[in-house]
């Protein structure tokens, strides 16, 4: 599907979920011509899931990407040369029900807690980090239960869980329906020495491809940058990609638009690296090879640092 096309407009390939935040930017970068600005011909390939995304990738049939750094260093200790540039510091969070006796990350001990992504969810083995810092190992200590995101919600939201650690949208959604935030992921990070706000999730894209069109890569970003200052100050844009959200009621919306706005990534790359590089060793501790392989640091190159002013 193209998204735009200029006279001499270079093409660049982006692949999207059709249900993923990603595609509430494509949507407002075609509504704003912010395409035709830059000169650009977004071609997006659409993507029944994140991994289908990663193979399109590595398979040359897509330019860029959403995925965290975790993976990106991992691919390229693996030989796969890929790059990251933050894209949304929206993270989860440990959710309670609004009348829950549950007050601090220590109460989890003994409930029942319903974990989103699986055993190795980076979410999930940072919350067990920083909990070990306390002498608390939450999966011993309390009933973890691993779901798909929208199943565990339901199952939050019907009142089967004690609390739920899931992914943003989901828990904005749990916050719209009176639900409470027991503690965010930006939380949890800080008491793991995380100095601010880390975007997880990035722009990912073969390193070579991206040397080459060093140009192209920075109005590729500088678009994306516009349409996410249109999303952080229109409240009216919001109204415009409500159907793409999935919002079931205002409210919801609303949780999805605050929490979509404070993750707007606003750090430097450097710091972004430093605290990616320390929570790296973290993930490695916890996770081990099934999470991070062999390499037990972050990859020196999983940041692209060739926009001017980073």
């Amino acid at each position: 599907m193209q998204v735009g096309t200029a006279c001499n407009a270079e093409t660049i390939r982006v692949a999207s979920q059709k249900t993923g935040t990603l595609a509430w930017e494509l949507a407002v970068i075609r509504s704003h011509g912010l395409d035709k600005k830059a000169n650009l011909s977004i071609d997006v390939v659409e993507l029944a899931s994140p991994e289908a995304g990663k193979i399109a990738l590595r398979a040359g049939n897509a330019d860029v990407m959403v995925s965290d750094w975790p993976w990106v260093s991992r691919e390229r200790s693996l030989g796969a040369k890929l790059q990251f540039y933050p894209y949304s510091s929206a993270l989860g969070a440990v959710m309670v029900p609004p009348a829950s006796p549950i007050k601090t990350l220590a109460d989890l001990k003994g409930r029942k807690l319903a974990v989103a992504g699986g055993a190795i969810d980076k979410s999930w083995l940072l919350l067990q980090a920083a909990l070990k810092l306390d002498g608390i190992d939450l999966k011993s200590q309390s009933s973890i239960v691993y779901g798909a995101p929208p199943l565990l919600a339901a199952k939050m939201a019907d009142g089967e869980m004690d609390a739920s650690l899931n992914y943003w949208n989901f828990c904005a959604a749990l916050e719209a329906k009176g639900f409470r935030r027991l503690a965010g992921m930006e939380d949890v990070l800080a008491k793991l020495g995380s100095k601010g706000r880390i975007a997880m999730v990035g722009y990912v894209f073969d390193e070579a491809w991206a040397t080459a069109n060093k140009d192209l890569v920075a109005r590729f970003i500088a678009m994306t940058r516009e349409a996410k200052q249109i999303l952080a100050t229109s409240d009216a844009e919001w109204d415009a990609i409500a159907p793409l959200t999935g919002a079931q009621d205002a409210s919801t919306l609303h949780a999805y638009r605050d929490r979509y706005r404070e993750g707007i990534p606003r750090r430097p790359i450097a710091d972004e690296e430093a605290d990616a590089r320390l929570l790296y060793r973290v993930l490695a501790q916890v996770g081990g090879r099934e999470l991070v392989g062999s390499a037990t640091e972050l990859d020196p190159g999983t940041f692209y640092q060739a926009i001017p002013g980073d």
